[in-house]
């Protein structure tokens, strides 16, 4: 068998290890060394690719900004920054027709910006939404895919893991990246609250309001909003502005949160202890999955089928557009089975060849740049696609009184939302690199 069949008939095996429940990581890390054993004739060069490989991953000084944003994500979880931000958002929309369900995505919108994690931004705000959602009675389905929707704008707002480990795949400029993020993390929050508003009118019983509240006290609900906006400011805006690397800027983000958490009392030992824990544990989980895709990527150029696949595109005649059509709808497709970052790190090595010989009349870095806004959304939408949407069922694990299939149902309005967007920015791209 050559080479470059191997590594094609390596696609299937990885999903077949998938559908069999193996972690992505080492679904991808036996790919990986199993097809290298494979296309060296039985050698034993994997071993030494396995010590190469880990020290060469790890030592990255790039890497060391994961569990920083991450640490920062715990902190801001544990400081009840998420109650305050759907206090204020609730307390301006709370009395209009599906008010408290806008409110939800400004809320995980503000979140996300001082998260990076969409799983972690829709755990976290369905435990402050969820419950108010219900007594102001939203109906079951659509509470739990507001908060699925809203939780995705953790991976799109910056500062976003996600978007890091893209910047370091292509080798982009991390700060251009998180400024090309923010015009599309609002287009998306304002399109979720669109869409809201459209469901409540088609069916009106879904959703109650509240009573509308005095100016002032919307106003006094906004006091306790301000460390989100610090911290925000101070992160994306420093390292925008250059007065911090990225790296540096998600430890003064995460020596913020932590201050702020402290500062509101609820920072104690075992809060602290369990923000160490929980980063220490998402982020071997993270660089297990960058290792496992590093030995895999790494057998996939050895078989030539990046290259071959290319020049294969290159060779139909197809226009770039049409090109970037299909890899955005293999991403869709791909988004219903896997999470967003083994995707990422699977996809990224594959696909970028492939784009970067695509002529769309901008520079490298702005096609980078641009394609990788285009893929994070699309991976967002895999995130509450039926039937594998990771936040659907994290947000109906939260609610077992409502069944999958009305969350289902009620978040397809959503999904529609971010295809419509996917189009816009596809058609504009001046949306996504006007900032940068």
């Amino acid at each position: 068998m050559s080479d470059l069949a191997l590594g094609f008939l390596s696609f299937p095996v990885l999903l077949g290890l998938i559908f069999l429940r193996a972690p992505i990581g080492l679904a991808m890390l036996i790919c990986g060394i199993g097809g290298l054993w494979l296309a060296t004739d039985g050698t034993m060069v994997f071993m030494a690719r396995l010590k190469s490989e880990t020290y060469s991953t790890f030592s990255s000084y790039s890497l060391s900004i994961i569990p920083l944003f991450l640490l920062m994500g715990q902190f801001a979880s544990h400081s009840g920054m998420s109650q305050a931000l759907f206090r204020a958002a609730g307390a301006f929309l709370g009395h209009r027709k599906g008010g408290m369900a806008m409110a939800a995505v400004g809320a995980c919108a503000g979140f996300g910006a001082i998260c990076g994690s969409s799983l972690a931004t829709a755990a976290t705000m369905s435990k402050v939404a969820l419950p108010e959602l219900r007594r102001s009675g939203y109906a079951g389905g659509f509470a739990t895919a507001t908060l699925a929707a809203g939780g995705t704008l953790g991976i799109l707002i910056p500062p976003s893991v996600i978007l890091v480990i893209y910047a370091i795949l292509t080798e982009q400029n991390i700060a251009k990246l998180f400024a090309a993020a923010i015009i599309p993390g609002l287009l998306a929050a304002l399109g979720y609250m669109l869409t809201i508003a459209i469901y409540v009118r088609i069916y009106p019983d879904q959703a109650g309001t509240q009573d509308r509240m005095p100016m002032r006290d919307r106003l006094q609900a906004l006091l306790p909003v301000w460390p989100v906006l610090l911290v925000f400011g101070l992160v994306v805006g420093g390292i925008y502005n250059g007065w911090f690397t990225p790296t540096e800027g998600a430890a003064v983000g995460a020596a913020g949160t932590g201050l702020i958490a402290l500062a509101a009392g609820r920072l104690g030992w075992g809060a602290l202890r369990d923000s160490l824990l929980q980063t220490a544990t998402g982020t071997g989980m993270i660089f297990f999955i960058v290792l496992g895709a590093g030995f895999y990527n790494g057998f996939l150029a050895l078989t030539q089928v990046p290259q071959e696949l290319s020049a294969w595109v290159a060779g139909q005649g197809f226009s770039p557009m049409m090109i970037m059509l299909m890899i955005l709808v293999f991403y869709l497709i791909l988004g219903c089975l896997m999470d967003s970052l083994s995707m990422i790190l699977l996809t990224v090595p594959i696909f970028w060849p492939v784009v970067a010989t695509l002529d769309f009349g901008m520079t490298p870095d702005q096609l980078a740049i641009w394609f990788g806004i285009l893929v994070l959304i699309v991976v967002e939408v895999g995130l509450i696609t039926p039937p594998v949407g990771m936040n659907l069922f994290i947000i109906n694990s939260m609610d077992r009184t409502t069944k999958i299939t009305a969350t289902y149902r009620a978040v397809l309005f959503f999904v529609a939302s971010d295809i419509i967007r996917v189009v816009i920015l596809l058609i504009f791209p001046i949306i996504t690199l006007i900032l940068i």
